[in-house]
C-alpha cells in the first residue's frame, strides 16, 4: 500500500474514533481541557486537530453524558461520568469482536 493511502487512512481513523480516544484518554488521565486533547493527539498520532473539531466531540460528549465539564480558572475541563467508565469498559471488553468486524468489512469490500 502507497504511504500516502495509509497516511490518509489513519488520519481518517483518528477523526472518527475520535470520540473513543478521548473516553480512553480521560480513563487514563482522569481530567483534561480541549487543548490537552489536541496536544495528546497531535503527540500520540502526529495530526493536528482544531480546535473547533475537539471542541464539537467534547460537547457532543457531554450531551450524551459521557463526560462531565467544569470550569477551572480559565478553562473548561472534563472528566468521565459513571456512564462514560461504563462506555470505555464495554469497548475495551469487546475489542476483539469489533476487529472482527473491521476484517470482515475489509475482506468483503477484497472480493468486489
Amino acid at each position: 500500500m502507497k504511504p500516502e493511502i495509509l497516511e490518509d487512512l489513519r488520519e481518517r481513523t483518528v477523526k472518527n474514533f475520535m470520540d473513543l480516544l478521548i473516553l480512553a484518554e480521560l480513563n487514563n488521565s482522569h481530567v483534561m481541557s480541549g487543548y490537552d486533547v489536541i496536544s495528546f493527539i497531535h503527540k500520540k498520532f502526529h495530526i493536528l486537530m482544531s480546535s473547533g473539531t475537539v471542541y464539537s466531540v467534547m460537547y457532543s460528549l457531554e450531551r450524551n453524558g459521557l463526560v462531565e465539564g467544569r470550569w477551572n480558572g480559565k478553562k473548561r475541563v472534563y472528566k468521565l461520568t459513571n456512564k462514560g467508565e461504563e462506555t470505555i469498559k464495554t469497548i475495551v471488553n469487546a475489542h476483539e469482536k469489533i476487529q472482527n468486524v473491521l476484517a470482515t468489512v475489509l475482506k468483503q469490500s477484497l472480493k468486489m
